[in-house]
């Protein structure tokens, strides 16, 4: 028996999970379940994460928690609880199988049969941002070696286990050279580990237009957390329906098991609502324990229903659908067929002991560290560059020079072009002088010339070689 926590929601949640539930229990899944509340009504009860603490010490000490959808109320100040919840536990690996249900489910790919592996904790979902001039915002891409690492040896030992042939890479280090360029990197570094299976990278654009066109040439996808979140609800949808996709949120301690969709509050206590992306999470979650034919019994019986055409209306179809039915009578269906394997669309099986022990992350040995430059972002509301450079080339010392400004990444000084158009936020980097090497003195010496002279430094970003390799970009047209 496993205790389980369980999250009811918001919306249609409430009624998605107790008919999960019945059918989960109908099929003899051995788990105990442990309720807490989240979402809106902790909210509103003025808990701006959304979640009270005893819950949290609830959902660490079961391990495993099963969470319909919750709504966020709109406005500042609120947290969205799945991204603290990835965070928080450690749930660095989300995982979206997305599966045509030709010809019963509408799909203009009927032999589509993609898993989506999207990196869960970083990326831009760092969400690290600042206003720093009164044109510009920043967000902070955040990528991290132990973050790619993991998720990447997590989708080769996906594929191993579920006897997939191909992993893919979905990258846009073209242009993102140090942060998806590391992704990258340690892509290719651990398929080499796996020569077994095929490997391939794509550049993220291209290859998420050959997915929504050509879906069945890819098998495992695996990508950081942006371009992850985009395309695992791009091909939930291409493959019939966001509401039939559930999502698997693993890490080293925990995991979550969840449907990918909303809390469609529209639709809440109607008995209207589809269950089938929740119940797939929690098939997911019995893998996940260690009960996997429990969750074959149910996938295949759920299979089986979609296969009769009892269907709800979200994907029901004259002349393909056999019944039109609601929330509670879709389960029951899925119940009676408990023991069935459909006849046309693929049953399944599933290997026993499906959950993916892998190895903790170890630190590599530090690489040598060498300060090598900073660049000092600048508030200047002008818009000659010529006149910015003439400015801070002011703050020259004997140590280090002005060598380059840009806006928004393009370099405009030296010998920018005048169409090119600038905002109020501007990027200087200073380098050493000839024979010189950089400290943080230097810096700091630079920072007072600075207020000497009413120049408005709003940030700096030390620029550094790591064993001689530059960990920094040039400027776009340098």
């Amino acid at each position: 028996m496993t205790k389980i926590t369980v999250a009811k929601g918001d919306g249609i949640g409430p009624e998605i999970m107790d008919t999960t539930l019945e059918i989960l229990m109908a099929a003899g899944a051995k788990i105990e379940v442990e309720e807490i509340e989240v979402g809106e009504k902790v909210y509103l009860a003025g808990n701006t994460a959304g979640i009270a603490k005893e819950s949290w010490d609830v959902i660490r000490r079961n391990k495993i928690f099963l969470k319909a959808p919750i709504t966020t109320p709109q406005g500042g100040g609120y947290k969205s609880l799945n991204v603290t919840t990835r965070k928080f536990l450690g749930l660095y690996s989300n995982v979206r199988p997305c599966m045509s249900l030709h010809p019963f489910v509408a799909t203009k790919h009927p032999i589509m049969d993609v898993v989506i592996v999207r990196e869960n904790e970083e990326d831009l979902y760092a969400g690290i941002e600042h206003q720093q001039t009164d044109e510009v915002v920043q967000c902070l891409k955040l990528i991290s070696r132990p973050g790619c690492e993991k998720i990447v040896r997590y989708a080769f030992e996906y594929a191993k286990h579920y006897g997939r042939k191909k992993v893919t890479c979905f990258t846009k280090d073209n242009i993102m050279k140090q942060t998806d360029g590391l992704f990258h990197q340690v892509f290719d570094e651990i398929a080499r580990e796996y020569p077994e299976i095929e490997n391939e990278h794509w550049i993220i654009d291209i290859g998420a237009a050959k997915m929504a066109d050509t879906p069945e040439a890819f098998d495992v996808i695996v990508m950081p957390n942006l371009y992850g979140d985009v395309l695992s609800d791009v091909a939930a949808q291409i493959a019939g329906s966001v509401g039939l996709a559930g999502s698997a949120n693993i890490g080293e301690e925990c995991a979550m098991f969840e449907a990918i969709h909303g809390s469609a509050p529209r639709r809440a206590g109607q008995n209207m609502a589809n269950p089938s992306g929740l119940l797939q999470g929690a098939i997911m979650m019995l893998n996940h324990i260690g009960q996997t034919k429990i969750a074959e019994k149910i996938q295949n019986a759920w299979l089986k229903t979609i296969e009769d055409g009892i269907h709800t209306y979200d994907v029901y179809k004259e002349g393909v659908s056999q019944e039109k039915v609601g929330t509670k009578e879709f389960a029951q269906a899925v119940i009676a067929n408990l023991g069935q394997e459909p006849k046309l669309l693929k049953s399944v099986t599933y290997a026993e002991n499906a959950a993916l022990n892998l190895p903790k992350y170890e630190r590599k040995a530090p690489a040598k560290k060498e300060l090598v430059g900073v660049d000092l972002f600048v508030h200047w509301a002008g818009k000659n560059p010529d006149e910015l450079a003439a400015i801070v080339k002011t703050l020259d010392t004997n140590e280090v020079k002005l060598s380059m400004i840009t806006n928004r990444g393009i370099k405009v000084w030296p010998e920018g072009f005048e169409e090119t158009f600038c905002t109020d936020h501007w990027r200087c980097r200073f380098k050493p002088t000839e024979g010189n090497q950089m400290n943080k003195h230097s810096i700091i010496n630079l920072l007072n010339e600075a207020i000497q002279q009413g120049v408005d430094t709003i940030k700096t970003e030390n620029l550094y070689t790591f064993d001689g390799k530059m960990g920094f970009s040039l400027g776009q047209g340098q």
